[in-house]
């Protein structure tokens, strides 16, 4: 049986800053239904790595494929059509009086605003969708500059999701929500992680806590480059993470696959 089609592959990806090499990754391949999570230190490179392969952030050096095409040879604002990305500057750039619903309706193109384009009675029907699915419908009409962080979380998510994304590119979903709002979210992904039928996840987290179930793979970075890289049970262990994260700390993992950390001390 052929392998499944390549979503992404890197070959000598390098990115350099003021003279300094800040990611170097010799290769990569990302293939259909993976899950992968990308780990290591504050520094390492890991949402440098995750920009790179979302169409944000150009390499130095290198070839970068994405969805089959290479960057450099592919119109950006296409291919980003096709690459689903969450993360917290996408909140930094919304203007806080944009109702929910609008913010989830403008994901189908990627704005900001909803009045850049008239948008189809099947995109609004979508959005409503998506709020219900998330469990936020009731808040449809409320500013987005108003809700909690919980909510807003969600919400991006929806936003991701409605342009039905053939790469889906989370960074640090759960990255300051509460007990109660991780739990919920990590659990609506976990949803999407365990479907078959979604695109494949790229996720970036600095805490294994917050790693949702259904992930299949996983690279740890540390001092820019691959320190660990494959199936989520091989890498994800006690050694490699000590060892990655320069701290003694035992990996445990509980019945229905959620990972923790103590220390080993």
């Amino acid at each position: 049986m052929p392998d499944p089609a390549e979503v992404v592959r890197i070959e000598g990806l390098r990115v350099v800053h003021s003279g300094v090499v800040t990611l170097d990754v010799p290769d990569l391949v990302i293939r259909e239904g993976e899950r992968w999570a990308l780990l290591g230190p504050n520094g390492s490179g890991k949402t440098t790595l995750l920009s790179v392969i979302a169409g944000r952030h150009w390499p130095t050096a290198g070839t970068v494929s994405l969805l089959g095409e290479t960057l450099g040879r592919v119109d950006l604002r296409e291919l980003r059509i096709r690459l689903g990305f969450h993360s917290a500057a996408v909140t930094r750039a919304l203007r806080p009086r944009v109702s929910v619903h609008d913010i989830v309706v403008t994901g189908v193109d990627g704005a900001l605003e909803p009045w850049w384009r008239t948008y189809e009675p099947g995109d609004h029907r979508r959005a409503d969708e998506l709020l219900e699915l998330l469990g936020i419908a009731s808040i449809a009409q409320r500013q987005v500059g108003v809700i909690s962080e919980g909510e807003r979380a969600r919400v991006l998510l929806a936003r991701v999701l409605i342009g039905a994304p053939e790469l889906l590119c989370l960074d640090e979903p759960a990255a300051g929500l509460d007990l109660g709002a991780r739990e919920d979210l990590l659990a609506r992904l976990a949803g999407l992680m365990t479907d078959p039928s979604p695109a494949p996840v790229v996720l970036v987290t600095h805490h294994l806590e917050e790693l949702p179930i259904g992930l299949t793979h996983a690279l740890v970075l540390r001092g820019g480059s691959p320190f660990a890289s494959g199936p989520i049970d091989e890498v994800i262990t006690s050694t490699v993470i000590s060892s990655a994260f320069g701290v003694d700390v035992e990996v445990l993992r509980h019945g229905d696959g959620r990972f923790a950390v103590v220390s080993a001390s």
